[in-house]
């Protein structure tokens, strides 16, 4: 049995990871893939503490917050009832919203990021993704859609980070290099457009 292929998706808050996730799924699933969809921060204990520190309620310093995103990584690939490792073994794919690319550039624009790329990229136990999708939008874009769609904002939720943050990313991008397989995807054109560009670049996974 051939192992499945981790997928990740990212982006700045208000890309439309959510909506293109949703239009890859349905089309792995309408070609007859078993597909696994999950997210970061999981549903875990350590993930609900990172969540209330995003939603500022128990604020963390970013090296904490690295700490926390880690542990709840590695629980997220390791646990025996729904971890990534599991599917991946039983030849299924899975398409993970978030993974250690957001802890570089979001707990990265204020921690050492070489600290945070070593921490994540040395650990045995988290699985290198086959594919990362970056939905990249201008952060005024991304700013009017959380403006429209959110009744609350998280603490990386502002103009001012979230150019921070798009630009680490690219920095860090420009770091791994050809280590890692990271596509960037024009999102500030239609959903219809970008969903066929996303469905190429997986069409494209499988050939290899």
């Amino acid at each position: 049995m051939s192992k499945g292929k981790l997928i990740v998706f990212e982006g700045l808050d208000g890309s439309g990871k959510g909506t293109q996730i949703r239009l890859l799924a349905e089309y792995i699933r309408a070609q007859g893939g078993q597909l696994y969809e999950t997210a970061e921060p999981t549903q875990s204990s350590t993930g609900g503490i990172v969540r209330d520190a995003l939603g500022g309620l128990m604020p963390r310093t970013a090296c904490e917050l690295s700490a926390m995103f880690l542990a709840d990584r590695i629980f997220h690939n390791v646990n025996k009832q729904n971890g990534i490792r599991r599917y991946l073994d039983e030849g299924i794919d899975v398409i993970c919203d978030r993974y250690y690319y957001s802890s570089f550039a979001y707990q990265g624009i204020d921690a050492d990021l070489e600290w945070v790329m070593h921490m994540n990229l040395d650990c045995e136990e988290i699985a290198k993704p086959d594919l990362c999708i970056f939905l990249d939008v201008g952060t005024e874009q991304c700013n009017e859609r959380i403006e429209s769609g959110r009744l609350s904002r998280e603490i990386y939720e502002n103009l001012d980070a979230q150019e921070r943050i798009r630009r680490r990313f690219f920095e860090v991008f420009d770091k791994l290099g050809d280590k890692e397989n990271i596509r960037v995807v024009d999102a500030s054109r239609t959903v219809e457009e970008i969903s066929a560009d996303i469905i190429k670049i997986y069409n494209e996974l499988g050939e290899k």
